[in-house]
């Protein structure tokens, strides 16, 4: 149901296109909402949208427009962008907030500058705790776009000073988020392994509490080890799960660009390549990996 569309104020409501409404997306578009601001939503699921083709999604927006995409990185934001590109006006604004590589936000700016149209990335964290613990954001692009789309940033990041930034150029953005899924690789990659280590050992006798015990007063305390702890409380040993976990892409995407710009990043790189390591064999360490990612995105796991 389409909302009441309210008297736009500067710097205080406006309203937003959202081109994807799945997991993340029907999260967003809630969050942005309940700060005032009135979203019109487009999915292929007609059973989730509020407008059933992209042109009835820009027709519905006044302008200056701005349509946030939150569609799989590849193909598909590409063949989102190239269709608002035929069907938005000079002014208006696109911002990616999908995982897309760094290298396609510079293909995408110029595009779409050719046509006057702004282009803003940004990189999204928070998975399925971002509808009310808000989302970590990282976006790059020119001031005066990412002036306009502020007020929907101020919506989404998590409450406090921090938990979003305006990180640079066209491509900052998602060249942030990227060097953080990277970090959130070897760091998962530690507790996965120390956590088989604990399990392997017969004199200890109680590994979910033992990682229970850290989450307070230890310079390893984190919300993954958090997480690591509710996926323990419902599979102790992880018995149900299959030892496989899956990469998003920007591990190697993080290591690629290591590579390009003569940076070493042995853990980054070593926990990647752990994940290859788990399509080969039912890798204990893997259970860890694929419940976390449970845990905090959403992930699906694969069950024995």
């Amino acid at each position: 149901m389409r909302q009441r569309r309210p008297q736009r104020v500067r710097n205080q409501l406006m309203e937003l296109g959202l081109v994807g409404l799945g997991k993340m997306g029907g999260n967003m578009r809630e969050r942005i909402r309940r700060a005032g601001h009135t979203v019109i939503g487009y999915d292929r699921n007609p059973d989730l949208a509020d407008v059933h083709t992209l042109r009835e999604l820009v027709d519905s927006l006044q302008a200056p427009r701005v349509v946030w995409v939150m569609v799989p990185a590849g193909a598909a934001t590409q063949s989102t962008v190239d269709e608002l590109g035929e069907l938005l006006s000079p002014g208006d604004i696109v911002v990616d907030g999908g995982n897309s590589r760094w290298t396609d936000d510079e293909k995408h700016a110029e595009e779409l500058k050719a046509k006057g149209i702004g282009f803003v990335d940004c990189g999204v964290s928070g998975g399925v705790w971002g509808l009310e613990n808000g989302y970590a954001l990282m976006y790059g692009g020119d001031e005066k776009h990412v002036a306009a789309v502020q007020p929907v940033f101020d919506a989404l990041k998590p409450e406090g000073d921090f938990g979003a930034v305006h990180a640079g150029k066209v491509g900052a953005g998602h060249f942030a988020k990227m060097v953080h899924n990277g970090i959130e690789y070897a760091m998962m990659q530690a507790y996965a392994e120390g956590w088989e280590l604990l399990e392997k050992v017969d004199s200890v006798t109680d590994v979910r509490e033992v990682f229970r015990s850290w989450q307070e007063g230890t310079v390893i305390r984190s919300w993954l080890l958090d997480l690591a702890v509710n996926a323990l409380d419902e599979d102790e040993h992880l018995e149900q799960l299959r030892g496989f976990a899956q990469d998003s892409g920007e591990g190697r995407w993080t290591v690629e660009a290591a590579i390009d710009n003569a940076v070493p990043l042995p853990a980054i790189t070593a926990s990647l390549f752990a994940r290859f390591a788990s399509r080969q064999d039912d890798s204990p360490q893997m259970k860890m990996i694929a419940a976390l990612r449970n845990q905090f995105g959403g992930h699906a796991v694969e069950k024995k």
